[in-house]
């Protein structure tokens, strides 16, 4: 089943906090000169036009990056995110949200280099024509999940690799956890970034659970929720489990959740950090 499209969702509480968190990933593993290795296995169209149809249906992005937008003060570290989707948009309207590989291919070194999975045949296609052959950057038309496993070590032995699934298969969160492992095996040093959507809360527990007995070390999740579990049957809360995170990551989401919880939710909202593993 390949149906899902990610313009419909852009820019939405979900983007925000996956997208903070990736620019901090990468940001901390720029700090050193040596060459990162960016690896994305669901990178989507790589970047969406919020007055589109499919963006405007139902304007996911207004109640997210929207919300943002037009603050006057933000958390330090939250600046640093607003900043670089401002500077991807012109003018001060907000038109365009960068997916994952624009967001990174911003950020891109000349010494780094990046590596896009996508199965979709619509969103290859538009994902091939953002990228514009730069030689930094490959782009495969292939699944994800059991490519990127291959690449690994990767000769940089740098690397941050982001899973981020539709989750449209109920399968999938069996399979990220089981690649997760097969990856952690063959790059245990390397910087892991695991996005998921809370839609039922059994099946955030079955993963949590299964990731704590994995003998995967030193991993922490952050979650977002704008309403309460259950109250509706769509996505009320997303999350980032982090391996090998930076040490300075769980700061800046002490800081920047509880906002986006006041910003970005309703009364029910919350957020959780939690150390899943040590190192």
């Amino acid at each position: 089943m390949l149906s899902y499209r990610h313009a419909f969702h852009a820019g939405n509480f979900a983007d925000v906090l996956k997208h903070f968190t990736l620019i901090q990933l990468i940001d901390y593993l720029q700090q050193k000169d040596k060459a990162v290795c960016y690896i994305d296995t669901h990178a989507g169209a790589g970047g969406y036009a919020l007055n589109s149809d499919y963006a405007l249906k139902n304007s996911e992005f207004v109640s997210g990056i929207g919300k943002l937008w037009t603050q006057e003060t933000l958390p330090t570290a939250l600046e640093r995110y607003v900043s670089l989707i401002k500077s991807l948009n012109v003018g001060k309207q907000l038109l365009r949200y960068p997916g994952s590989p624009l967001i990174s291919k911003h950020l891109l070194r000349p010494q780094d280099r990046m590596v896009l999975f996508e199965l979709h045949s619509t969103e290859i296609k538009l994902l091939h024509t953002l990228m514009k052959r730069d030689p930094r950057i490959t782009v495969n038309h292939d699944d994800g999940l059991s490519n990127a496993i291959k690449l690994l070590p990767p000769k940089e032995r740098r690397g941050l690799i982001l899973i981020d699934p539709s989750y449209e298969m109920k399968t999938d969160y069996a399979q990220v956890v089981d690649t997760l492992e097969k990856m952690y095996k063959r790059f245990a040093t390397g910087t892991y970034a695991l996005w998921y959507p809370v839609i039922e809360r059994r099946r955030i527990d079955k993963l949590e659970n299964k990731l704590r007995l994995s003998g995967i070390k030193n991993m922490q999740l952050f979650e977002l929720a704008i309403a309460a579990d259950g109250v509706n049957s769509g996505m009320t809360a997303c999350g980032m489990i982090v391996i090998n995170p930076p040490w300075t990551l769980k700061a800046q989401m002490q800081e920047v959740l509880p906002f986006l919880v006041q910003q970005l939710s309703d009364n029910a909202g919350f957020f959780r950090i939690e150390q899943l593993a040590d190192e």
